[in-house]
């Protein structure tokens, strides 16, 4: 896979779903991506904050009505780990802008989805090299035992820590993976999931054009770049999906040759 693996020393950006030096975790074995509770925590403070804001809105100001303490600390970490939740760090600061541009809430989803996929490699993993295939074909089961039957093969081959993982482990993040991709727009069905295509949004493509910008990606790697398969747009697509949001005002874009120009 063509991607820088490094992010700026300068800054500290990290992008751990785009390194190949990131490890594959269990997150998701606890709960699903949290969706929900991370949309009433941002309609709730619509201004861009940092983490000890964040944290005091969660934990404080009981801004997602949690019963108990331990509840509100529990799902501060939980939503922290997915989305980082500080406007000090460039990838949050640019899902922040891109949440407000949104133009719907299937656009706003997508763009979470983004972030979350941005932020956890397993996420990264599953969506690129698992999900994309079904997403290109109409009308495809997404089945649990498929899933884990990958994430088995993970854990022989490209990502040995996903061996270590216990099968009910396993089984657990494969729920909630898919429970997390139906939430997202991605997937149909409450037993039975089908892969649904997204359509072509301008905000979850400038986040992730924003993540490989701070990444130092090359122009002609990014036109190529095999992480729009999170929306499922194929690499040899990505210049047709650039030239199409060009064409609609969502983002600025033009290719001579090798000659790359694009502003978000």
């Amino acid at each position: 896979m063509p991607i820088v693996t490094e992010a700026r020393r300068a800054s500290g950006t990290q992008v751990p779903g785009l390194s190949s030096e990131a490890g594959l975790i269990a997150r998701l074995s606890a709960r699903s991506a949290l969706y929900t509770d991370l949309q009433v925590l941002l309609h709730s403070r619509p201004q861009a904050m940092t983490l000890a804001e964040y944290r005091r809105a969660v934990l404080e100001e009981n801004a997602l009505a949690r019963g108990s303490e331990a509840a509100r600390k529990k799902v501060f970490k939980e939503l922290k780990g997915r989305y980082i939740l500080d406007a000090e760090q460039p990838l949050f600061a640019s899902f922040r802008q891109q949440w407000v541009r949104s133009a719907s809430d299937h656009e706003r989803a997508l763009t979470a989805y983004v972030l979350l996929t941005l932020n956890d490699k397993t996420v990264a993993v599953i969506s690129m090299d698992w999900l994309f295939p079904h997403l290109r074909r109409a009308s495809s089961d997404l089945r649990i035992r498929d899933l884990e039957a990958f994430l088995r093969q993970l854990g022989q081959t490209a990502h040995p820590e996903v061996g270590q993982w216990s099968p009910i482990t396993l089984t657990r993040v494969a729920q909630h993976y898919l429970a997390s991709i139906r939430d997202f727009g991605l997937a149909t069905g409450t037993i039975r999931k089908i892969a649904h295509r997204p359509a072509l949004y301008g905000s979850p493509v400038r986040l992730l054009l924003r993540a490989l910008e701070l990444l130092r990606t090359p122009p002609l790697q990014v036109v190529r770049h095999e992480s729009f398969k999170i929306l499922g747009i194929a690499p040899d697509e990505v210049i047709d999906a650039l030239s199409q949001l060009n064409r609609q005002g969502d983002i600025r874009f033009r290719m001579q040759a090798d000659v790359v120009e694009l502003s978000l």
